[in-house]
């Protein structure tokens, strides 16, 4: 009894720390995405938590992904992110005798993974470059890090065009997407959610981020997003989504239930049980109402994010 006691003590300790590592990221490095900052987390465990097996160390970092996905924070991107990260290290313990050797080439080979998901952003916003053409007119929804930097790289060649952007209730990230766009001195207009519908005809370009990007090409992103796909596809306007390919995930939804739950709700709000009354944070827009994905893999259509993802993960 006294044993189990002891390590039920030291495993919510382990959680504890891991959760504080990831929380601390997110606080001090504003601009990184929570996939970013639970790759981050986890080359931290395997550094400062020393094993002696290599059971222990995967235990440990399956722990610690468990640990972040319980933080009131979207889960999409820290799943699919810490599923490759994860896919992509192990490959060590097939090459090596010992342990610590292996250790070492699992730290390396996730120092690498990081350093490539680092890169990925900007890879992503000069694949879109050229299709931000000058005067053109562009609608995006909430807020995404890689459409920011690929309408400041846009501006920064010169190109003068227009950004709307909705406001993206209920947390009203639109609202710091439009500030940031000011800022840089890209002429924007923050429009309602509900105008959508109104001002989609005289756009040009419909111009996408997203948590997470399905087998099937469609997209996990911000709620609002498939109403949006919608009134694209409608008026015949091109959707465009740029997404990094650690946001490639190995779940195939059919329909917005068919997302799970994890994805679509904060954890404190899953630990109350009763789901009926409570808005979804994300919903699924099928690949029929998207044109092109930009990511660091490449230009890709909708019917290519499979054929990709095989690759991630041979």
């Amino acid at each position: 009894m006294f044993f189990y006691c002891a390590y039920n003590v030291l495993f919510q300790l382990f959680v504890l720390e891991v959760q504080e590592i990831f929380l601390k990221i997110l606080r001090e490095e504003e601009d990184v995405s929570a996939g970013v900052a639970a790759i981050k987390t986890l080359l931290t465990v395997i550094e400062n938590y020393k094993v002696a097996t290599v059971r222990e160390l995967d235990l440990n970092l399956q722990l610690a992904v468990e640990a972040m996905r319980q933080c009131d924070q979207p889960v999409t991107a820290i799943s699919s992110g810490c599923q490759l990260f994860m896919r992509f290290i192990t490959f060590a313990k097939l090459d090596v005798k010992s342990f610590e050797e292996c250790e070492q080439i699992m730290l390396q080979r996730g120092r690498i993974f990081l350093d490539t998901l680092l890169e990925a952003r900007g890879k992503v916003a000069k694949q879109a470059l050229p299709f931000i053409s000058d005067g053109c007119k562009i609608l995006t929804h909430s807020r995404s890090r890689v459409v920011l930097q690929a309408m400041i790289e846009a501006a920064k060649a010169n190109k003068r065009f227009q950004v709307f952007v909705t406001m993206s209730c209920p947390d009203n990230t639109g609202v710091r997407m439009h500030k940031e766009l000011l800022a840089a001195g890209i002429e924007a207009t923050l429009i309602l959610d509900s105008a959508v519908g109104y001002i989609m005809e005289s756009m040009d370009i419909v111009m996408l981020g997203a948590e997470g990007v399905t087998e099937s090409g469609g997209i996990i992103n911000k709620i609002g997003t498939y109403c949006l796909g919608l009134v694209a596809l409608e008026l015949k306007k091109p959707v465009y989504v740029l997404a990094e390919s650690f946001k490639f995930s190995r779940i195939y939804p059919l329909n917005q239930r068919d997302v799970p739950n994890e994805f679509k709700y904060l954890s404190s709000v899953l630990s109350s049980g009763d789901l009926s009354k409570q808005h979804p944070l994300v919903d699924y827009t099928p690949p029929a109402y998207i044109t092109l994905l930009f990511t660091d893999l490449g230009i890709l259509t909708p019917s290519a994010v499979s054929d990709e993802l095989i690759k991630l993960y041979l």
